[in-house]
């Protein structure tokens, strides 16, 4: 099968046409990757803003793949113009060392990450200098994950500097963005032999947290499941408020939360006086 690269677009503005790559554009958002035994699951919202009065909807969520031979899932949180200037170098091709690659011909996942992160620094080279002019930060994220024929299955965390980190068994997760209110359930509950199907569950559960307590970070939710070895992608799908599983998720955790704190046993030293 012919190679391919992926990223979709979807609008859904409203109140204000102005683009969204504009300098003062609100860059949270959130995204993360799970790194098990038996593969990888990678979940981002689509929320973009620039004021409450500029919302619309983006994937963050980019796909190179060459069927039976390599699988690249990047997801992307920052500045959109960063982002989108990123992943347009990929595409097109970015300088490593002496020769010059793309996510589809790099011969291995750490190469990867290394040719994000040059095409980071060459957006920086760019632009960094006029931004800094105008007073707007270089925030750029992305998180990188797949395999590639021959080598095993990574997941990596690229910052805006160019230089990353990879997941490991005993850090199985990497997160960008609004992190903070997903990251108990995967501290708690995920670990490196949790199932592809377990994993999915647990990244739902993570990204329903965020988005009852974050505003700024809003559906529909891309997703992504890799099984180890297969080189392809096993599931890609858009979650939209109308998904009813999605919806039995965020009604199950729920019901689950309020039932788990009743049960837990009342401290002895604690005698509530009775008011009525």
């Amino acid at each position: 099968m012919a190679p391919s690269v992926s990223a979709s677009v979807h609008y859904d503005a409203f109140l204000d046409p102005a683009p969204l790559d504009r300098a003062k554009e609100d860059p949270v958002t959130y995204c993360v990757g799970l790194f098990l035994q038996d593969g990888l699951v990678m979940l981002s919202d689509t929320r973009t803003n620039a004021g409450v009065d500029n919302i619309s909807t983006f994937s963050k969520m980019y796909t190179a793949t060459v069927p039976g031979e390599r699988m690249l899932c990047m997801l992307s949180a920052g500045n959109l113009a960063i982002t989108q200037g990123v992943w347009n170098r990929l595409q097109e091709g970015v300088q490593l060392g002496t020769e010059r690659h793309t996510l589809l011909t790099v011969p291995s996942m750490f190469r990867a990450a290394q040719l994000v992160g040059a095409a980071i620094r060459a957006v920086y080279e760019a632009d960094g200098p006029t931004l800094q002019a105008q007073g707007v930060g270089f925030d750029v994220s992305i998180m990188l994950g797949g395999q590639i024929s021959g080598g095993p299955t990574r997941l990596y965390l690229v910052y805006a500097a160019g230089n990353f980190i990879e997941a490991t068994p005993d850090t199985p997760f990497l997160q960008i963005g609004e992190h903070k209110y997903g990251k108990p359930i995967l501290d708690r509950a995920l670990k490196f032999d949790t199932p592809l199907v377990d994993g999915t569950k647990l990244c739902l559960v993570s990204m329903d947290s965020t988005l009852r307590s974050n505003l700024t970070v809003g559906m529909p939710l891309d997703l992504l499941v890799y099984r180890e070895g297969s080189h392809a992608i096993g599931l890609q799908k858009r979650i939209t408020e109308e998904d009813t599983f999605f919806a039995s998720i965020r009604e199950g955790w729920s019901a689950a939360l309020r039932d788990a704190y009743r049960a837990l046993p009342s401290p002895d030293w604690l005698d509530v006086a009775d008011t009525n």
